[in-house]
This record gives C-alpha cells, sequence and structure tokens, in this order.
C-alpha cells in the first residue's frame, strides 16, 4: 500500500524539482549555450569557440544542462554533440528571453545601445518581414556559419557569412532593400553586417528575431 503524502510534502517536492530546471538556467553562460543550441548541435569546442569560454568550463556549464534534463548529446564519429533536449527547451528560452527584455528596461537599453554603435535603424520584426518578402522587393541575407544555414534557413534567403560579406558585396544589388538575420534578438553578425553595408551604399536593416523564432512561428523555411 502506498502512503499517503502530505499536501505540504507534496508541494515542497515538486516545486524544490522543478527549482532544479529554473537553477540550471539562472547562469548567464548557459542562457548563451541554449541561446546558440537553438540552431542545432554543437561539439564542445565549438560551443567553447563561439561562446568565448574555454573547453573545460563550457563542459562544465553543458553538463549541468544535461543534468537538468534540458541538453542532450549525441555521438558523431568521435565527437559528442551536444543538443537541446526538445523543441520545450527553445520555448521556455524563447519566453524567458522575451519576459526580460519586455520587463527589465536595462536589457532594452543593452540591447539599444548597442545597436545605434552599429547603426540607427529600428530593426524590423518577421511579421513585417513576411510582408515584404510578399512584395519581392527584399533581399534576406543569412549572415550566420555556413554549417547553420545548410541545416535550415528562412525560405529564399542567401548565404554570406558576416566574414565574407566584404569579399562578395558585389554579388548583392543595391535596387533592393537588404535585410540581415542571425540567430537571434542576441546575435550581433546582423548588426555588424547592417553597418557594412549601409556605409558601401545598400539599404540595409537587421530581422529583430533570428531563424529559430523565424521556424517557431511555422514561416516558409528551406
Amino acid at each position: 500500500m502506498i502512503n499517503k503524502m502530505d499536501k505540504r510534502e507534496f508541494k515542497n517536492k515538486v516545486y524544490g524539482e522543478l527549482a532544479k530546471t529554473t537553477k540550471a538556467l539562472a547562469n548567464p553562460h548557459r542562457m548563451e549555450i541554449i541561446d546558440l543550441l537553438a540552431q542545432g548541435s554543437f561539439p564542445v569546442e565549438t560551443i567553447a569557440q563561439y561562446t568565448g569560454m574555454s573547453i573545460a568550463n563550457a563542459s562544465q556549464h553543458l553538463q549541468v544542462l544535461k543534468s537538468a534534463r534540458l541538453v542532450d548529446t549525441t555521438r558523431r564519429g568521435n565527437f559528442i554533440h551536444y543538443h537541446l533536449a526538445n523543441e520545450k527547451v527553445f520555448q521556455t528560452w524563447r519566453s524567458l528571453r522575451e519576459l526580460g527584455i519586455a520587463h527589465n528596461a536595462e536589457v532594452e537599453k543593452l540591447m539599444n545601445d548597442y545597436r545605434k554603435g552599429y547603426h540607427p535603424l529600428e530593426p524590423i520584426a518577421a511579421d513585417e518581414l513576411l510582408k515584404k518578402i510578399e512584395t519581392g522587393k527584399v533581399v534576406l541575407l543569412d549572415v550566420r556559419p555556413e554549417e547553420e544555414y545548410a541545416r535550415g534557413h528562412i525560405h529564399r534567403a542567401l548565404s554570406m557569412p558576416i566574414d565574407q560579406i566584404s569579399k562578395r558585396i558585389k554579388e548583392l544589388s543595391k535596387d533592393k532593400e537588404i535585410i540581415a538575420y542571425c540567430r537571434g534578438p542576441l546575435c550581433v553578425y546582423a548588426d555588424e553586417a547592417v553597418e557594412l553595408l549601409t556605409k558601401t551604399g545598400f539599404s540595409a536593416n537587421r530581422m529583430v528575431e533570428g531563424f529559430p523564432d523565424w521556424q517557431a512561428k511555422g514561416y516558409p523555411i528551406e
């Protein structure tokens, strides 16, 4: 016979278990890792490179996320690749990110101040961009690394990683507005691309969101 659990004991235990998830998320480095893994799977060496951490430090944070069942692993040859456990992890991160931007004025100020250092334009939201695409008057640039573009990208977007734009700028036409996008609102590649393009005489802007957000909205992808 199963002993009946006291109501207070039940609540203490269940909230305690849920707190383990929020504790795993409550770290800026682990938040950045989750934001990165929204693009797909990566080995620890790549995660460390993109987040500016040592491999050992990145590995420790990944183990915390894995213990909280937010991240899982798959083996590819000699490498272990980390990926988000499921779509709910990205949905939770996205909600947390939006909550922070909406209710923490300092977050919004930091983002605005940073972008103003690159361009004075108000970024375009995904919903508005979708309407622009339908008019055929914009060119979409995916400025993420080629590997991420290959995994999935916005329909008809051109792959032009941020480190290739200067060399390939002649491929672009000044007859259309160029909209750059990258990993998400906290990704800076798109801002760097807009600065480079506008200084060269192009009409350019960035999308507020990134590819994972576009995909989550059910908009056309390839």
